[in-house]
């Protein structure tokens, strides 16, 4: 959890809504110097705030409409700040909660030097972020269009199909699987919107491959050295991760991506659960994704997850290997490498290569030396 510890003469927090948004202004000292509700204008907004510039800092609570007001900081180099909104509702969640009260609660954390912040995306990068991950919802609905028409087989105890019902060539017989006609007009509908949901994606698809801006050609290239992973995958995880040096550790970015279960401590007790939201939920999607892909491709990774699954279950088995390639990816961006199955599928091959690497190096300084 990261803190807003910038000293500022005013502080404004505001609590925003699509069409109304309450603003506070307090000093460095807490005192409220302006407290009103106002609707949604960047006009109004720079009449309220004009009088305690220029050292006023603004925030707003990471909300779906909080990349107006980025851009109308930006523009004004007003300093802004993204709270993160489930930390700052376990850190002032009260009783008592309305508009006005909200917005002074972030006056003051912000004025206390306790506002957890979020991360503020890119300007230039959220338009094509959000696309794809508008790709990935056209995506779900269509697997559950997919699944639905299986589900209905198995209810009828119907044959299974020939062929996989995913690709469209192989859907023109489904309708007439199914005897009654209630259920083939219901499988007809299902078939009508895959088939819908076919050209959306493709057209979606074809878009973000011409129009998207690989801000990190290189980090884009080694994401697809991934067994299985393709641009369009690579893609998402460049843009949910962005900048892989905003996370210090390791450890945090995992957290980050939901790869890591969640624990609380109390008095020598440990208690799982609780905190499952806080983390990117694209990444988790992404990472998934990508194990499922490995497993398709790479003999090596199948290998080990089947051991794993031998030894804690299959779901256990996937959320452990997600886990590692999550790890694989931070390091892979941080240092600048390809991927490596043998190395991902074997730590101890990670340590036998640096150990390797030493005594080659000081084999060559012992040479130096002796030559000198």
């Amino acid at each position: 959890m990261r803190f807003y510890t910038e000293q500022h003469r005013y502080y404004c927090g505001i609590d925003l809504h699509t069409k109304t948004m309450y603003i506070c202004i307090i000093d460095a000292d807490g005192t409220i110097l302006c407290h009103e509700n106002a609707p949604v204008n960047d006009v109004i907004l720079l009449d309220i705030i004009e009088p305690y510039l220029p050292d006023i800092v603004i925030c707003v609570e990471c909300i779906f409409t909080w990349y107006w007001i980025a851009d109308f900081c930006e523009e004004r180099d007003i300093p802004f700040v993204l709270g993160h909104a489930l930390y700052m509702k376990a850190i002032h969640g009260s009783k008592t909660k309305s508009d006005k009260i909200d917005s002074q609660k972030i006056a003051k954390l912000l004025q206390a030097k306790m506002l957890p912040m979020a991360y503020v995306y890119p300007r230039g990068l959220r338009s094509t972020r959000d696309l794809l991950r508008r790709r990935i919802h056209l995506t779900q609905k269509k697997a559950e269009l997919l699944a639905h028409i299986q589900n209905t087989k198995s209810q009828y105890n119907l044959p299974g199909f020939e062929k996989s019902i995913s690709y469209k060539a192989n859907r023109k017989t489904v309708v007439s699987h199914f005897d009654d006609p209630s259920v083939q007009q219901m499988i007809h509908c299902d078939v009508s919107l895959i088939d819908h949901y076919d050209v959306l994606l493709q057209q979606v698809e074809l878009y973000i491959l011409k129009h998207a801006k690989a801000h990190r050609p290189q980090d884009l290239y080694l994401l697809q050295t991934i067994p299985g992973v393709g641009k369009i995958l690579a893609l998402v995880m460049l843009y949910e991760i962005h900048d892989i040096n905003r996370f210090e550790r390791v450890q945090h970015f995992t957290s980050y991506s939901r790869l890591v279960k969640p624990t609380k401590e109390s008095a020598g007790k440990i208690k799982r659960g609780g905190g499952k939201k806080m983390g990117n939920a694209f990444l988790k999607w992404a990472f998934s994704e990508a194990v499922l892909l490995m497993l398709r491709e790479s003999e090596e990774v199948k290998e080990l997850h089947n051991q794993l699954k031998n030894r804690y279950g299959k779901p256990r088995a996937l959320a452990i290997l997600s886990h590692k390639l999550g790890r694989a990816v931070y390091y892979m961006l941080k240092n600048k490498q390809a991927f490596n199955v043998k190395m991902f599928v074997n730590e101890k091959t990670k340590a036998k290569e640096k150990t390797l690497v030493n005594e080659k190096a000081k084999t060559a300084v012992a040479v130096g030396s002796t030559s000198n």
